[in-house]
């Protein structure tokens, strides 16, 4: 798995994207209980955990992992001196931790790197125990979903998409988890959906930011699809004033799919 966002600035970028929701109720929502063992896979730096940890209370514990070193780091930081938690360096497919072992199983915004996520859920399979539950979030068209959008600037932005497919990265990846959940043999699968993010007019400060350090991280990958610098920087632009202007609609969900294990 190639991660795509590394920087300098993405640990920032993560604590502040996962900061702007609480998920204590999706996570109830999806089956996680008091006292129950969990794993956060692909924790970053441990904003989720530490809600996961919340939920579980004094009787659960919660075991993350994580492949990036800096993120690891800065989620030991979040959750030091907090009791029944274990981080560990690893990553999709292979986790290397026991089979039928966890009775909740989280993971948010990890398949879409994955050019073949088949692998990577049977092993969120493999771990969770029989009558436990797999949970995997993930988002659905982000940046595509405005109103209005210039015909010209929705060509442009299928130069970008081009240059994420191109890198195995899946902007569609949230639609494709019930059929995957499905086909894995998981039972009583269901889906809820959320909003990414929704901007009934110029979006916040946060949310601008968040783009702007997505479209200086992804230059080297995008730039030979839009022709060079110059043309990049211009649709980059375009794009910024999009999310400025206030008579525009911009959105997009995150599908949650959950399912038990037989």
């Amino acid at each position: 798995m190639t991660y795509l966002m590394e920087s300098a600035q993405e640990v920032h970028r993560l604590q502040a994207q996962a900061s702007a929701t609480s998920y204590a109720e999706r996570l109830r929502l999806t089956g996680l209980r008091p006292g129950d063992a969990a794993l956060d896979v692909g924790c970053g730096p441990g904003v989720i955990t530490s809600e996961m940890l919340d939920v579980v209370g004094p009787h659960g514990r919660v075991v993350g992992i994580e492949p990036q070193a800096e993120h690891l780091a800065a989620a030991r930081g979040l959750l030091a001196g907090r009791p029944n938690v274990e981080l560990r360096q690893g990553a999709l497919p292979d986790t290397q931790l026991p089979a039928d072992h966890f009775d909740y199983v989280w993971c948010q915004y990890v398949f879409e790197y994955l050019g073949e996520p088949g692998p990577a859920l049977a092993e969120l399979v493999r771990v969770v125990r029989p009558g436990g539950r797999v949970v995997v979030a993930d988002i659905d068209g982000v940046g595509l979903w405005n109103w209005p959008f210039p015909e010209d600037l929705q060509e442009a932005s299928q130069k970008l998409l081009a240059a994420l497919r191109a890198a195995r990265f899946d902007l569609h990846a949230g639609r494709k988890l019930f059929h995957l959940f499905r086909k894995a043999g998981l039972v009583d699968v269901r889906v809820h959906i959320s909003p990414f993010y929704v901007a009934a007019g110029a979006v916040d400060a946060r949310l601008r930011e968040d783009w702007v350090i997505r479209f200086r991280t992804l230059r080297p990958l995008a730039e030979p699809f839009f022709g060079g610098a110059g043309p990049y920087d211009a649709f980059c632009e375009r794009f910024l004033a999009l999310l400025d202007d206030a008579d525009t609609l911009k959105y997009a969900m995150v599908l949650t799919t959950e399912g038990v294990k037989r």
